[in-house]
């Protein structure tokens, strides 16, 4: 067994400094009056934290799991039967086609910038297509954890690489109620990628890169490659046993493979290529199935322009406008390819010499 490394753990907060942390969200002068109310809550708070109850309320895992006895999170529990409902779901030639559209800039009108995004109005041509063409159109809008109170995604702890199968699918490090983190978005998300028989990722370049929410949903979905579907096995968290999992041998299931996808990035200056090339890759690398080169979009709108009339560069540029349409339209043609047979992935037969 290859030795586990340690050392890195913070020191655990004092009661004093746990204190100031936990009060800071009631600095609204508002609160004042519930002072007695909120100092019984961090006490509570402070229990739960040195206690670490990560998941105060669990039960046997049941029947269908490596140790039917190992208590597990029944919010996982729930998680885990919505997305077998939904690979059901996926998986029956009857139900309806969707398509899962993810508007994947941080910004909206709802918050500090006061405006709508260009990428918001771009998934509203996408959705439209998709619509028209007789699909379920299921629009994710990301910039909600800007401006929704209590929606948040947070970030991946990288379990991955201290073993493949420590990383459960769907992901177990959420919500974890001892350290305040309960309010994972994530649980809704892994459901709509499952139900999906397609994704359009459109998104604006940022600094070269994804907008945050976007890409802390990427990272969340490393879960959806490789990742054990059995927490069990592991018996939660145990390093060791996962290690001694994976050196056994792990097949690095792929558990969104087969659905197909369309990209529509956008900028201004720099970077979209790249930015286009990385998420398409990485989709790729998931198992879905691009819907061809017109799918695959990266344009710059207002190129070197200012910014307060970017809208208008958007208006006037009818062309992005309906290259935009036209990767829902290679992708509605994917799905109804691949739905009934038509569309299958030349490489589907290949068996990679690197299993990973």
């Amino acid at each position: 067994m290859t030795k586990i490394r340690t050392g890195q753990s913070p020191i655990s907060l004092t009661r004093l400094q746990f204190s100031e942390r936990f009060k800071g969200r009631f600095y609204d002068p508002a609160f004042e009056a519930e002072h007695a109310a909120i100092a019984r809550l961090e006490a509570i708070a402070w229990k739960a934290m040195k206690e670490g109850r990560k998941a105060p309320i669990t039960q046997p895992a049941g029947r269908s799991f490596a140790d039917p006895s190992y208590e597990v999170s029944v919010q996982w529990l729930d998680t885990h039967q919505r997305l077998k409902a939904a690979q059901k779901r996926w998986s029956d030639s009857k139900s309806p086609s969707r398509v899962l559209l993810i508007c994947g800039s941080a910004r909206n009108d709802g918050t500090c910038p006061g405006e709508v995004s260009k990428t918001w109005r771009l998934t509203g041509m996408a959705q439209e297509v998709v619509e028209q063409a007789g699909l379920r159109a299921d629009v994710l809008d990301l910039s909600l954890v800007t401006s929704e109170y209590g929606r948040n995604i947070h970030p991946c702890k990288g379990c991955v690489s201290s073993a493949m199968p420590l990383c459960h699918w769907p992901c177990s490090c959420y919500p974890n109620h001892a350290l305040d983190q309960a309010d994972d978005w994530m649980a809704e998300i892994y459901e709509r990628w499952v139900a999906a028989h397609a994704v359009i990722i459109l998104a604006p370049t940022y600094w070269y890169q994804s907008p945050s929410p976007l890409k802390l949903m990427i990272d969340r979905m490393v879960s959806a490659d490789g990742g054990n579907p059995d927490p069990t096995t592991t018996h939660g968290k145990h390093v060791a046993e996962a290690k001694r999992i994976e050196q056994q041998g792990w097949n690095y299931p792929k558990h969104l493979a087969g659905r197909a996808y369309g990209l529509v990035v956008h900028g201004d200056v720099a970077g979209v290529e790249v930015h286009r090339r990385n998420l398409g890759d990485w989709l790729d690398w998931m198992g879905l199935i691009d819907a061809g080169t017109a799918a695959k979009l990266d344009r710059y709108i207002g190129y070197f322009q200012p910014y307060y009339n970017s809208h208008e560069a958007l208006d006037e540029d009818k062309a992005v406008q309906e290259e935009a349409r036209n990767v829902a339209r290679a992708v509605v043609q994917a799905v109804k390819q691949l739905r009934t047979g038509q569309l299958v992935p030349p490489d589907l037969r290949t068996q990679p010499p690197r299993a990973k």
